[in-house]
């Protein structure tokens, strides 16, 4: 026998990569093989899909055993595949399905009624008969808001009140319900107004809205713009900033190299301040006291380059001829 290590290590390293290939695809399809995955696949038809999506859980009596695997539409009606995976999961031949909500999000799973004696053969299909399709919460308040519109409040009011007088006489439990519904068929008819104004309020917020749509488009075209603009100008923006942090630290810089001179320089100028200002009262008498020499001497210079000089008593006066 030759030993492994003298062996043409060609084929070895093919069967390696082989055997290596096939274990990823087993691996990537580890859900269709019949003993790890896989599980029994069934089918259920439903007059609308409802939300349902592949890969939402599909549960029996609340616990999880298996998940949806496809939806398609099969005509007017929706057919759902789905696989059971857990093997303790056991049900009849007449099994109704339903498709439910299961967060607040409005995620769905298939919940499966089990009825019947006999077990369901694989790939058995619960006919649309035996199925519920989801219903919204959206639905069911658009459905109550159309069913009390049909309701003539006052008819039922007075329905109710002729009940409650025909049978006054009646023993307690008997009035006190009757008089119960009265009571609530005249809240229904005093609240009867407030709903209407309400769902008119509603109505025009809605309205409000719609005609608003364009000016909410124009806004978030304007924000778009915004934003190709200020992406346009990253680049300027961003030469801006760093010119200015480099320009921070030359000052900054310059002020620590010249601190050991600025420092004495203002401390010279904090006292020549100081004496000024307890000078301050002084030099405002000075200012006023040399007001009238300030305005003299602009007179005797303001008419040009000479000074106005009168000089009295330099000549004699002439003497009077005509006397």
């Amino acid at each position: 026998m030759i030993p492994f290590r003298e062996r043409n290590p060609v084929p070895i390293g093919l069967v390696g990569l082989l055997v290596i290939g096939i274990i990823l695809v087993l691996a990537f399809n580890a859900q269709s093989l019949p003993f790890i995955g896989g599980g029994t696949t069934y089918h259920a038809d439903f007059s609308e899909a409802g939300g349902l999506k592949p890969d939402d859980d599909v549960r029996l009596a609340g616990v999880k055993v298996g998940k949806v695997t496809d939806i398609s539409l099969d005509g007017a009606q929706v057919e759902v595949d789905f696989t059971v995976t857990d093997a303790r999961a056991t049900f009849g031949s007449q099994t109704g399905a339903s498709i439910r909500i299961q967060t607040l999000l409005g995620q769905k799973y298939l919940s499966l009624e089990p009825k019947g004696s006999d077990t369901m053969p694989a790939g058995a299909t619960i006919p649309r008969t035996r199925t519920v399709s989801a219903y919204d919460v959206v639905d069911a308040f658009g459905d109550l808001a159309t069913t009390t519109e049909q309701i003539d409040v006052n008819q039922l009011s007075t329905s109710l009140n002729t009940l409650a007088t025909e049978f006054r006489n009646t023993p307690a439990n008997v009035k006190a319900a009757l008089s119960g519904l009265s009571r609530l068929s005249e809240t229904v008819a005093s609240r009867d107004e407030k709903l209407r104004d309400l769902l008119a309020a509603a109505n025009n917020v809605s309205g409000t809205v719609a005609s608003r749509n364009a000016v909410f488009e124009q806004l978030i075209k304007d924000a778009d713009l915004l934003l190709q603009e200020l992406d346009a100008r990253r680049e300027a923006i961003h030469t801006l900033f760093t010119n200015t942090s480099a320009f921070a630290q030359q000052v900054t810089g310059l002020v620590q190299d010249n601190r050991a001179q600025l420092k004495p320089a203002l401390d010279q100028l904090n006292q020549v301040l100081a004496v000024l200002r307890e000078h301050d009262q002084d030099l405002s008498n000075t200012l006023q006291a040399m007001a009238p020499f300030y305005r003299v001497f602009a007179s005797t210079l303001g008419t040009g380059r000479w000074f106005d000089v009168y000089v009295a008593n330099l000549t004699s006066p002439l003497p009077n001829v005509g006397g």
